[in-house]
């Protein structure tokens, strides 16, 4: 039985602007692009949220939301500047810590004898130092495994904790919503809905048959997912080598042209996982997925330095002429990044 937390930091990159300027405290402040430019918002503080500004929004619907918003263009250095003090924050504690972005990662503690080896009092230990050292609120999730400690981490923030016991575990998944399920986006949730599947304890009592037939490879995933499963161990020498977002629909697209605009909103989404987890100087190819309606899938890559909505465009006609006039059930789009041992080797051959 492991113990695993997770950390997430609240509204990393705004609570680190309104820490240095206390002024932002209780104004509504957004991270984002240029007030007169095109700009997609990367985060925000949670008076802004209150309007209805959210991560990924476009600036000028935040600005219509509200008008009084705070836009700062922010300041990558010095976030990951911030996230490095907050890992080793981690390492003081467990050695198997697993980053999944500047401002949040896992932390299996099974082995760690601190406070008697009690993994929640050990996550509110960290998140105390994290507030001492830094300034900066987190939230934990403490949990069997790394799918219950992640939706645990959100159930009382910001600056708040949630502890899933083994043997509590039934209990909560059984009243679970679907769409807290990750892979589970809008579209897949409707489409559960329509086969009366709202809750993990619907699943349970589905038809395999059903699920297979409707979900495929995903089948597999609902319904570990819905009885509390994930035997996922943490990684502490993972490395990212692609950042990627995809759309199943709820019906399939016959042209080209329907895509473009579930592409433009998957390009905003993506811009917004780059930023998160700083990868954008170690792209290195852009490429785009489809699914089409008999489950065959084609990907396209091309070698580029950055995410480029017109090289995507390019690559999803490309992509669509392979199908011979088969309807596209997903599309989905990716970047490729430079290994740690390509960028070494990049950064010497510029000495």
């Amino acid at each position: 039985m492991r113990k695993i937390i997770h950390i997430d930091m609240d509204c990393f990159f705004a609570a680190v602007e309104m820490r240095d300027n206390p002024a932002w405290r209780q104004v509504p402040l957004a991270i984002g692009g240029s007030r007169t430019e095109r700009g997609v918002i990367s985060t925000c503080n949670y008076p802004a949220r209150a309007f209805g500004v959210r991560s990924a929004m476009p600036t000028g619907q935040a600005f219509k939301l509200c008008p009084q918003l705070v836009l700062v263009p922010g300041n990558m250095e010095k976030y990951k500047a911030v996230s490095t003090s907050i890992q080793a924050i981690f390492h003081r504690y467990t050695d198997k810590v697993e980053p999944l972005s500047l401002d949040e990662a896992y932390l299996d503690v099974s082995e760690c004898d601190l406070f008697q080896g009690s993994a929640t009092r050990i996550a509110e230990h960290i998140r105390q130092t994290i507030f001492q050292e830094t300034g900066l609120t987190a939230s934990a999730g403490v949990a069997p495994n790394k799918f219950l400690a992640k939706i645990a981490s959100d159930e009382n923030k910001p600056d708040g904790m949630f502890v899933i016991p083994p043997e509590q575990v039934s209990g909560f998944v059984a009243h679970l919503q679907l769409r807290k399920i990750p892979g589970v986006g809008q579209k897949t949730a409707e489409k559960l809905a329509k086969f009366g599947l709202h809750r993990c304890s619907d699943v349970q009592n589905a038809d395999l048959t059903l699920l297979v037939r409707e979900f495929g490879s995903f089948a597999e995933v609902l319904l570990e997912r819905s009885q509390g499963i994930d035997h996922r161990a943490v990684h502490t020498d993972r490395e990212r080598k692609s950042v990627a977002v995809e759309q199943t629909f709820s019906q399939d697209l016959n042209k080209p042209e329907q895509g473009l605009q579930p592409l433009a909103d998957m390009y905003q989404k993506l811009l917004r996982r780059i930023e998160r987890c700083g990868a954008q100087e170690h792209i290195h190819k852009v490429g785009i997925k489809l699914k089409f309606q008999d489950f065959h899938q084609t990907t396209i890559e091309r070698q580029h330095p950055e995410l480029c909505f017109q090289l995507l465009q390019q690559l999803l006609t490309q992509a669509w002429l392979r199908g011979q006039g088969k309807a596209v059930r997903l599309v989905g789009i990716h970047v490729g990044l430079k290994s740690q041992a390509e960028q070494a080797q990049l950064d010497l051959d510029w000495q």
